[in-house]
C-alpha cells in the first residue's frame, strides 16, 4: 500500500499547529457531567414528530444472520471456531453454532424485502470478511462470488430507493488472522485491517454513502480479550484488552485517514465508528459530588475509552488511565493528533448488550438505567454537539414469545421516543435511527435462546420463513408516521361547565371524631388558673353557671374539615358514613347516638356553608377488619348471605329518615367490583356476592323513591370503579378483543341488570371474547323489575388506563381470562398510577355507547398519588388534562357528564392523594388547592384573548350568587353573639363620640364669647339701667 509522507520541517509545523489545538481541546473538556447535576426539564412522553429527512433504518450483521458458513470459498471467522469448538469446555452457547443462522447469504431478496415492509430509508448491514478473503488477507485475490454477492445485494438497495449502510466488521475476524497474527493483540493487525478497509471502499464505494470501520469494539475488545465471553475467548492477561483496542482504535484511524484522502474526493461519503453504551444514574438517586464523579467516570470507562480518542482530545479519559495505570498503551503526540477527529459523525449503540457486559466492572456502585435519550446529550455535551446515527436501538425477547413481542414493542417505543426527546428538546444533531435487528439470528454467547429481530424465523424449520412481529407492525407505523404526531383529538378546547355542574371533592369514610370539643356553653362549673401554682385549672366551689345544650360548633373536628372543604372552593363533598360505629351491633335498634348527632353536625355546617353533601352509605375498606361492615354481619358471611340485603335496607331506611333532609345525593355501595375481589372464592361464589350486592342497591334505591324522594328530592345511585383499558399489543386480535371482555366484566356485570333488557336465560355475557368470563346472576321476575332502572345517574370512580392481554384462565378463582399492565412510557406517579387522561374520555364514550341512556354520568372519583409536600405538579397537571377530558366528552361527544369530583382531600400520613397535607403536618395546603379553585372559579377552561384587560370576564352563575348571599347569612348567624356585642361596642363608641363632640362644641363657643365681651365697651346690666333711670326721674 502507498503511504504519502510529508517534508520534515512541513511535518513539524503542522504537528507544533496541531498540538497547540489539541491542547486546547484536551483543556476544555465536555459538560457532560452537568446532566447530573442539572437534570433534564422533562421526561414525559413526547408526541410530535421528527424533522423532515430523518433517516429510519433496520440493520443485520453477517455472522448472526448469513449462515452458509463453508459455502462458497468462505473462511471460517473466530466466531465459527468458537462456537464449532470451545463449547466443549462449558461454553454457555452450548451446541449452538451460527452454521446456517437465519440464512441471509441465500435469502439476501426476502431480508430486502422485509426492508421495504417496514417502509425503512436505509438497510445496514456489515461484510464478512472471512467470506471475501477467506485468510483473511486484503492484498491477495477476494471472493469473487462473495464480491458478487454483496454487489447484487448493494445495487438492488438503491435501485429501491434504499441506502446501505455498510460496517466492514462485526467481530467475525478471519480464524487465520487469529492464528497467524494472534488477532487484535498484534499491531500488526492495524495495516491488516487499512488494506481490507481499502479493497472495500474501492470495491462498493460507488454507491455507498455512510460506512461503519467497526460495531462496537468495546464488547470485543472486553469480552474477546479480558473474560472470554466472545470470540476468540483469549482470557488471562488484564492488559489484553487494551492492547486490542488501542489497536482496534488506531485501525480504524488509519482507515478513517486511507478514506479521506482516497476516495472522499470522488465518493463523497462519510466513514465512522460505532460505540457502544449505557447509562448510570446516581446511587439512590442522590446526585452528590461524590456520585457525580462516579457516574461520569462510568460513562469514560465505557463508550469514553473510545470516543474520547476519536471525538475528542485524542488520548484516553485521564480517569480511565489513572484507574489502569500500567496497563493502557500510550498514545504518542503524533498519534493522538492523527486518531482525534476520525468520525464524520457520532455512531451509537443503544441495546442489550453493551449494558450486562459492563455492568459488574463499570457501574462504580451507581445504578444503571435504560435512558437513550440522556447518553444521547451526554454525547452532544461531552463532544461538542457532533451529528449522530443511532446505529443499533433495540432489546430482546425471550425465544418462546414468537412473534406477539409484546414488551418488545414497548421498549423500542421508549427508545424511539427518547430519541426524540433529544432532537426536539435537548437539540441533539440525530439524523438517522436504526432498529435492531431485522431477523432473528444468532445471538453471540446466548445462541437462540433470545429474540431481536422484528421478523420471526423459526430455526427448526429448514424454510427460514420470514415472518412480521408485532414489534415489525410497530415500527412500520412509526416510520409512516415519522414519529409520534400529535391527536386531533388530544388539543385542549375551551369551554365552561355548566352552572348546575358538580365540582367536588371525594374521601373516605368520615370517622366521627367526638373529641376535641369545646366545652365552654356545656359545663356549669367555673375555674380558676393556677391557684395552687402548679399550671392547673381547678373549680370554684360553690359556684354553677347557667348552661345551655350542646351544638354542633362544639365539634372542633367539623369546623377544622370544613375549613379545609371550603379552601378548595367547591361546591359538593362527598364522604361515607361508618356503618359498624353507627350500629355497633348490626341491629338498627342499636344505633351510636352520639355518631348520628355527629353526622348530623356535619351535614347541618356543610349545609350552612353552602356546600352540597353526597354521602355514601356503604365504603368497604381493607383497613377495616370487618369490610367496612357491623360484624355480626361480617361474622355471617357478608354479602355472600343473603341477609345482608335486608339488613343493608333497613340500614340505608335508617340513613334517609335521620339524615335525608340534608343529602343532596346518596351513594348506596362504592365500588362493588372492586370489593367482589375481596372474596377470594369459587365463580358460583362471586355471583353469590355480586348478586347480593345489586338486589341490595336496588331495594335501598327503590325505599328511596317510594318513601322519601318526594319530601326530601335527592338522587341515588352506586359507584362502579370504571379504569379504561387499552390493548396491550394493538396489532394482536385477542388483545383488542380483552378491551371489551374487561369492560363488560368491570362494568357492564353490574350497570346491564339496571339499563339493559338482559336475557337471564342466558348465564354467560353474550357480548364476551371469552364464553366463561364471567356468569351473570339468576335474578326472578320481581327481581328484575326491582332492578330495572334503579339509578338515578351512573357514577364512575376513574383514575387510571392500563393495557390489558388475554391469557388463559389460571384457576377457577380467576377465571376472567386477561391480565393487565401498564405502558412504562407513560408518565406515572411513585405507586404507579399512570397519567393518560384520554382514558377518561374513552370510558365515558363506552358507556354512552353501550347504554344509549339520558341519565347524566358523574365521575364520583378521580385523582392521583403525589409525593410532593407542597408543590404536587403531578396532581395539578392530572387535574387539570382529566377535566379537560371531560369538557371534551361534553362538548365534542355529547355525552351529558354532570360531575367532577377530586380524590382526596388530605393525606392520612405521608404525602398521597391529598390536597392538604396530614394534621401531623399541620394540614398544610397544596399548589394543586389554588389550581382547582381557579378552574371551579372559572368553571372550567374559558376563552382568552390573552389580554387580562380585554378577556372575557367569567359570569358568576345564580348558584354561586345564592351560595354567596347563604354563606353571608350563614356568617351572620353563626356570630350573633360577638355581632351583638360588636354592635354594641359600636353604639357606645357613638355615643361617647357625640358626648365628646358635643362638649368640645360647648367649650369652644364659651370660648369665643368671653373673647367677644372682653373686646367690646362694658355694658350696663338690666338692673343698673332701670336704675339710673329712676335716678333721672327723681332730677
Amino acid at each position: 500500500m502507498t503511504r504519502v509522507h510529508s517534508s520534515p520541517w512541513v511535518l513539524s509545523l503542522r504537528l507544533s499547529l496541531l498540538l497547540a489545538i489539541w491542547d486546547r481541546a484536551k483543556c476544555g473538556s465536555g459538560d457532560g457531567k452537568s446532566l447530573w447535576q442539572r437534570p433534564l426539564t422533562s421526561n414525559d412522553f413526547l408526541t410530535g414528530t421528527f424533522p423532515d429527512g430523518f433517516l429510519w433504518g433496520v440493520g443485520t450483521s453477517a455472522f448472526q444472520t448469513e449462515g452458509s458458513w463453508d459455502r462458497d470459498g468462505k473462511g471460517a471467522s473466530i466466531w465459527d471456531h468458537f462456537t464449532h469448538n470451545l463449547y466443549r469446555m462449558g461454553n454457555s452457547i452450548g451446541m449452538a453454532t451460527a452454521d446456517t443462522a437465519s440464512d441471509s447469504y441465500a435469502l439476501w431478496e426476502q431480508d430486502v424485502e422485509s426492508v421495504r415492509y417496514l417502509g425503512a430509508k436505509f438497510y445496514a448491514f456489515s461484510l464478512s470478511w472471512p467470506r471475501l478473503f477467506s485468510d483473511g488477507n486484503s492484498t491477495g485475490p477476494p471472493n469473487p462470488v462473495a464480491v458478487e454477492h454483496y454487489q447484487q445485494l448493494i445495487r438492488m438497495l438503491k435501485a429501491l430507493g434504499l441506502e446501505p449502510v455498510v460496517t466492514l466488521f462485526h467481530w467475525d475476524l478471519p480464524q487465520s488472522l487469529q492464528e497467524h497474527l494472534g488477532g487484535w493483540k498484534n499491531p500488526e493487525m492495524v495495516r491488516v485491517f487499512s488494506d481490507y478497509a481499502t479493497f472495500c471502499f474501492a470495491t462498493f464505494g460507488r454507491d455507498v454513502r455512510y460506512w461503519i470501520t467497526m460495531h462496537n469494539p468495546l464488547l470485543l475488545a472486553l469480552l474477546g480479550y479480558g473474560t472470554g465471553a466472545h470470540a476468540p475467548g483469549v482470557t488471562g492477561d488484564p492488559a489484553d484488552p487494551f492492547i486490542v483496542a488501542h489497536n482496534l482504535i488506531r485501525a480504524h484511524a488509519e482507515s478513517w485517514h486511507i478514506y479521506d484522502k482516497q476516495f472522499r474526493p470522488h465518493q463523497h461519503g462519510q466513514v465512522s465508528i460505532t460505540l457502544g453504551s449505557h447509562w448510570v444514574e446516581p446511587f439512590k438517586g442522590q446526585a452528590t459530588a461524590v456520585n457525580v464523579e462516579l457516574c461520569q467516570k462510568s460513562m469514560e470507562a465505557v463508550i469514553g475509552w473510545f470516543a474520547e480518542p476519536i471525538h475528542g482530545s485524542g488520548d484516553y479519559p485521564s480517569s480511565l488511565q489513572v484507574s489502569h495505570q500500567g496497563l493502557i498503551p500510550e498514545f504518542t503526540p503524533e498519534e493522538k493528533l492523527w486518531v482525534r477527529g476520525t468520525a464524520d459523525f457520532f455512531s451509537l449503540a443503544f441495546g442489550p448488550d453493551t449494558p450486562r457486559a459492563v455492568h459488574s466492572i463499570s457501574s462504580f456502585g451507581q445504578s444503571g438505567t435504560l435512558n437513550l435519550r440522556k447518553v444521547l446529550v451526554w454525547v452532544q455535551q461531552e463532544y461538542r454537539d457532533p451529528h449522530v446515527l443511532v446505529a443499533e436501538s433495540s432489546w430482546f425477547s425471550d425465544a418462546s414469545v414468537g412473534v406477539e413481542d409484546t414488551v418488545a414493542i414497548f421498549y423500542m417505543k421508549r427508545f424511539i421516543n427518547q430519541v426524540l426527546q433529544a432532537v426536539v428538546v435537548d437539540h441533539v444533531k440525530v439524523f438517522g435511527y436504526t432498529a435492531w435487528s431485522l431477523v432473528d439470528g444468532f445471538e453471540w454467547n446466548n445462541g437462540y435462546s433470545i429474540r431481536r429481530g422484528l421478523f420471526y424465523i423459526d430455526f427448526n424449520q429448514p424454510q427460514r420463513t420470514r415472518v412480521p412481529k408485532t414489534t415489525a407492525q410497530f415500527y412500520r407505523k412509526v416510520v409512516k408516521d415519522n414519529g409520534f404526531p400529535t391527536n386531533e383529538t388530544g388539543k385542549d378546547i375551551t369551554g365552561q361547565f355548566p352552572c348546575d355542574f358538580h365540582f367536588g371533592v371525594a374521601d373516605f369514610t368520615l370517622q366521627v371524631h367526638l373529641q376535641p370539643f369545646s366545652p365552654q356553653f356545656t359545663d356549669p362549673l367555673l375555674y380558676r388558673w393556677n391557684y395552687t401554682g402548679d399550671g392547673t385549672l381547678r373549680p370554684v366551689i360553690g359556684v354553677r353557671l347557667r348552661t345551655r345544650g350542646s351544638q354542633c360548633s362544639d365539634f372542633l373536628a367539623i369546623q377544622r374539615h370544613i375549613q379545609l372543604v371550603e379552601m378548595t372552593g367547591t361546591s359538593h363533598y362527598r364522604f361515607g358514613l361508618d356503618w359498624p360505629q353507627l350500629f355497633p351491633n348490626g341491629d338498627i335498634s342499636s344505633a351510636d347516638r352520639e355518631a348520628v348527632r355527629y353526622y348530623r353536625c356535619m351535614l347541618t355546617e356543610l349545609q350552612r356553608k353552602g356546600i352540597q353533601a353526597v354521602v355514601t352509605l356503604y365504603q368497604p375498606s381493607l383497613r377495616s377488619p370487618t369490610m367496612g361492615m357491623p360484624s355480626p354481619q361480617h361474622d355471617s358471611g357478608g354479602w355472600m348471605n343473603t341477609s345482608m340485603v335486608e339488613a343493608f335496607a333497613n340500614y340505608a331506611t335508617f340513613c334517609y329518615q335521620e339524615f335525608g333532609s340534608l343529602v343532596q345525593v346518596w351513594i348506596t355501595i362504592n365500588e362493588p367490583n372492586r370489593l367482589i375481589e375481596t372474596y377470594n372464592r369459587s365463580a358460583q361464589d362471586r355471583e353469590r356476592v355480586v348478586r347480593n350486592l345489586l338486589l341490595a342497591h336496588a331495594r335501598a334505591w327503590n325505599i328511596y323513591h317510594t318513601h322519601f324522594r318526594q319530601l326530601q328530592g335527592a338522587k341515588v345511585s352506586f359507584t362502579i370503579h370504571a379504569d379504561w383499558v387499552e390493548p396491550a399489543n394493538p396489532f394482536v386480535k385477542s388483545h383488542r378483543n380483552a378491551v371489551q371482555s374487561f369492560m363488560l366484566l368491570e362494568l357492564g356485570r353490574f350497570l346491564d341488570p339496571f339499563l339493559k333488557d338482559m336475557d337471564h336465560n342466558k348465564k354467560t355475557c353474550p357480548d364476551c371474547f371469552h364464553s366463561n368470563s364471567f356468569h351473570l346472576p339468576y335474578f326472578s321476575e320481581d327481581e328484575r323489575a326491582e332492578l330495572k332502572g334503579a339509578l338515578d345517574f351512573i357514577a364512575l370512580n376513574h383514575f387510571t388506563t392500563r393495557l390489558v392481554f388475554s391469557k388463559a384462565p389460571l384457576t377457577e378463582t380467576y377465571n376472567h381470562g386477561y391480565s393487565l399492565m401498564y405502558d412504562p412510557t407513560w408518565t406515572s406517579s411513585k405507586k404507579g398510577q399512570a397519567l393518560a387522561p384520554w382514558g377518561l374520555r374513552r370510558v365515558l364514550g363506552w358507556v354512552k355507547d353501550r347504554y344509549r341512556d339520558s341519565r347524566s354520568i358523574v365521575i364520583t372519583a378521580t385523582g392521583i398519588d403525589d409525593q410532593a409536600s407542597h408543590d404536587d405538579q403531578l396532581r395539578q397537571t392530572y387535574i387539570r388534562s382529566y377535566l379537560q377530558e371531560v369538557l371534551k366528552a361534553r362538548e365534542m361527544d355529547g355525552i351529558d357528564v354532570g360531575g367532577f369530583y377530586v380524590w382526596k382531600l388530605q393525606d392520612h400520613h405521608g404525602s398521597d392523594f391529598g390536597f392538604f397535607t396530614s394534621s401531623h403536618h399541620r394540614s398544610q395546603p397544596k399548589a394543586s388547592v389554588t389550581v382547582y379553585r381557579e378552574l371551579i372559579s372559572q368553571r372550567g377552561f374559558p376563552a382568552t384573548t390573552g389580554d387580562p384587560v380585554t378577556s372575557p370576564l367569567v359570569m358568576p352563575c345564580e348558584l354561586n350568587e345564592r351560595r354567596m348571599a347563604c354563606w353571608l347569612c350563614n356568617g351572620l348567624a353563626e356570630n350573633r353573639p360577638l355581632l351583638f356585642f360588636g354592635i354594641c361596642v359600636t353604639i357606645s363608641m357613638l355615643m361617647l363620640a357625640g358626648v365628646i363632640i358635643t362638649s368640645v362644641v360647648v367649650k369652644s363657643r364659651k370660648q369665643k364669647r368671653r373673647g367677644v365681651i372682653q373686646a367690646m365697651p362694658q355694658r350696663l346690666h338690666r338692673q343698673q339701667r332701670f336704675a339710673m333711670q329712676r335716678v333721672a326721674h327723681r332730677i
